[in-house]
């Protein structure tokens, strides 16, 4: 994920500092409700040609590293 974190920003002046694709106003969230709500990489790229590829697969990173913290988390608080 490391690679993969550098197109990752958190920016209060951005979108209320929710993680974005860096260089953009496009938030890991948006990322998530277009992939489940059916659409392709293909169809994302299409819609927003600035991103690519590796944006979407950063994003997909960002939330998997998101919540294997928060499952730790949640796990020390209960314990």
């Amino acid at each position: 994920m490391n690679d993969l974190a550098s197109f990752i920003v958190l920016d209060n002046n951005i979108r209320f500092g929710k993680p974005c694709i860096k260089g953009t106003r496009i938030t890991v969230g948006d990322i998530l409700q277009w992939l489940s709500s059916g659409m392709t990489n293909k169809e994302i790229i299409d819609d927003f040609p600035e991103l690519e590829e590796i944006h979407i697969r950063a994003a997909l990173a960002f939330a998997a590293a998101r919540d294997a913290m928060t499952e730790m988390v949640v796990y020390e608080i209960a314990t």
